[in-house]
């Protein structure tokens, strides 16, 4: 992201420069279109699509579950309308979360363009996982999933999911669906683009995979894994920007990597790999949404585990690189290089030196033998 610089003239309506410099007030006044069709009859069946959950399914009160009636969700084409109007609600926080405090700091920390991007990253990031890791804990600690992990397979196929767990799996989508435009609107440099494209593809093709599957459980509790190691990363990387003494989170951070990939590995064979395995229903059946069939199953953890072991190679790249730079053996080896060069070079010129006086006196030059001994 480049640093974004206000100037005084009002650049001409619907440029460039004012699209960017205006973006969050255009989105929501898109956003303002839909909450106001909840108001009247005519635009309320369509507004409704966009801003609440859909395909709702009431489960009326019997005598197990006193007097209480209990509301479940599954998916459908619908939801993208309502990941549409929830993506526009996350570019508003995004520009709220910027404006009001990113910018702020960034002013009185006067940093470099190149650490002006990563903070401003970071302190995106940092927050967003930060409230899906509790949001997401809360729905686990809520299902009884502490108590009895083994809900993970044993419930598949989950295609009933609580207004809370369908409301986080839409929230995760438009997330990383905002984040496409957020490359555009934030000025992000050509050779950055690549690289946030291919990790925002990852999260929405395996938060979207597992919503697809009904594997809501196993795709939950892997992403508040996930998020809470890449919190650690982020937060750490605040506090080394506003003092690069800090380093003990990075090393921690290094830690928690490691056994993140290792837990996520672990906890994808067993669901997948065991407990699917073993269940008694392994036919595809789209109407009850079963895909516990082995091809899907294969396909489920290969792409898991190709995408850890991307995960390790860039990890163990980026320690390479961060031990070259604060490894303390090379800056000597180059101070002995120059020093051991500038005695060579000062004994040349000494050399050099004599041999030029010896010959501007000339005492030993031939001209001056021929005049002696004429």
């Amino acid at each position: 992201m480049a640093i974004r610089k206000k100037s005084t003239k009002n650049p001409p309506v619907l440029s460039h420069e004012f699209i960017l410099q205006n973006h969050a007030d255009i989105v929501s006044c898109v956003a303002m279109v839909f909450l106001v069709g909840l108001m009247f009859e005519i635009t309320t069946k369509a507004a409704v699509i966009f801003v609440t959950l859909q395909y709702n399914v009431t489960i009326p009160a019997t005598e197990d579950h006193a007097t209480e009636t209990l509301s479940f969700y599954h998916y459908g084409i619908k939801d993208l309308a309502t990941v549409f109007f929830y993506m526009l609600v996350a570019i508003i926080i995004h520009a709220i979360i910027q404006e009001y405090i990113l910018d702020k700091i960034n002013r009185r920390m006067h940093f470099s363009k190149t650490k002006h991007s990563k903070f401003n990253e970071s302190g995106q990031l940092s927050a967003f996982y930060l409230f899906s890791c509790i949001w997401g804990t809360s729905i686990l600690v809520s299902e009884n999933f502490i108590s009895d992990p083994a809900i993970l397979w044993k419930s598949y196929p989950l295609t009933m999911m609580t207004f809370q767990m369908k409301f986080f799996y839409i929230s995760q989508l438009a997330y990383w669906f905002h984040a496409f435009p957020e490359l555009y609107f934030q000025k992000t440099k050509k050779e950055d683009i690549p690289r946030q494209l291919v990790y925002i593809g990852l999260y929405l093709f395996h938060i979207g995979g597992a919503y697809l599957l009904n594997l809501n459980h196993l795709g939950l509790v892997l992403l508040v894994l996930h998020y809470f190691v890449e919190f650690l990363f982020h937060i750490s990387r605040l506090f080394y920007f506003s003092d690069e003494k800090y380093q003990k989170g990075f090393s921690l951070w290094a830690v928690l990597f490691v056994l993140g990939r290792l837990l996520t590995l672990i906890l994808s064979v067993l669901t997948v790999g065991f407990g699917l395995a073993r269940a008694e229903n392994q036919k595809l059946d789209f109407s009850t949404g079963n895909f516990n069939v082995l091809p899907v199953r294969i396909a489920v953890l290969a792409s898991i585990c190709i995408t850890q072991a991307f995960m390790m190679w860039k990890f163990i790249n980026f320690q390479l690189r961060r031990w070259r730079e604060h490894s303390p053996s090379q800056p000597q080896i180059v101070k002995k290089k120059s020093t051991v060069t500038k005695g060579r070079s000062s004994r040349k010129e000494k050399e050099n030196g004599v041999n030029g006086t010896v010959t501007s006196n000339g005492a030993d030059s031939p001209r001056n033998r021929k005049e002696k001994s004429s």
